[in-house]
């Protein structure tokens, strides 16, 4: 089955290329067996939630001082490298943090700059050079050829369908069983409850009727609920219940202040058509 535009639109409805996916998507799934709408459901809900709506291909290390902290506390803290040596400096981070020297799960980084060079890329966030290499084989190309094809959507897809389907995850998407899935893709159940939801999602925009999406001109504050809700909190990196609470009020107010609008936190058509444009 072939996707259309409206329907992806309501799967990653923060993503301002929604006509291009769908052509490489439609070109490329048939290739994996991703032909029903649990396969399809489950590759791109599980796509969706670990690129923010398929907008972010490249990892983001720009990390500060406390988060290095928080985040790579076995790298960072007392006994250890300082922290603020590294704040703000991605390449310098990953260098580090991802050389085979300084961990305890290699990842094939053995040479100068294979951190940065073979850092988080594509829809799955294929990571160092061994994993570079066995998806560059499929491809007939070298690992530094596949680093530079991931920051295309043509090659960011591909990573992801070639994870997908080392993974053996069309079986487990034909079960609907979304715990599964995500076990499989990251050793756990991070991000369950979006995941669950975008695969809801996913399945009413393949199996039935579409609800009308929010125009540009509806205003969502603290009570709303729907669609239009879901968009901002996708948009702001939240869970994306449709639920316009506290929470969200508190992210909104931060994000108005950020782009030198009113914090009311009050998501009104000038707002909303800067954060969805």
């Amino acid at each position: 089955m072939n996707i259309t535009v409206d329907q992806l639109a309501h799967m990653i409805p923060t993503n301002p290329d929604v006509d291009e996916w769908c052509k490489v998507l439609n070109k490329a799934l048939p290739k994996y067996e991703i032909t029903n709408a649990r396969r399809i459901a489950g590759f791109i809900s599980q796509c969706a939630h670990e690129s923010r709506d398929f907008t972010a291909l490249e990892e983001n290390l720009n990390y500060s001082e406390k988060a290095l902290n928080s985040v790579f506390g076995r790298y960072f803290g007392p006994g250890k490298r300082n922290a603020a040596e590294y704040a703000r400096n991605p390449e310098k981070i990953a260098n580090y943090v991802y050389m085979d020297e300084f961990r305890r799960s290699p990842l094939g980084n053995t040479q100068p700059g294979d951190g940065w060079r073979f850092r988080g890329r594509g829809l799955k966030q294929l990571t160092g050079r061994s994993n570079y290499e066995r998806f560059a084989k499929d491809y007939g190309m070298s690992a530094e050829e596949a680093a530079e094809w991931l920051e295309t959507k043509e090659g960011a897809l591909a990573s992801a369908l070639w994870f997908w389907s080392k993974n053996g995850l069309n079986e487990i998407a034909d079960t609907g069983d979304v715990r599964a899935m995500t076990k499989r893709i990251n050793g756990g159940d991070i991000g369950l409850e979006d995941r669950q939801r975008r695969w809801a999602d996913c399945i009413e925009a393949l199996t039935g009727e579409l609800p009308p999406r929010a125009p540009i001109s509806t205003t969502v504050k603290v009570g709303s609920r729907g669609d239009a809700v879901k968009r901002v909190q996708r948009k702001l990196g939240l869970v994306a219940d449709g639920m316009f609470g506290p929470g969200t009020e508190a992210a909104v107010k931060a994000w108005q202040a950020e782009n030198g609008l009113v914090a009311d936190g009050i998501v009104g058509p000038k707002s909303l058509a800067k954060m969805l444009a």
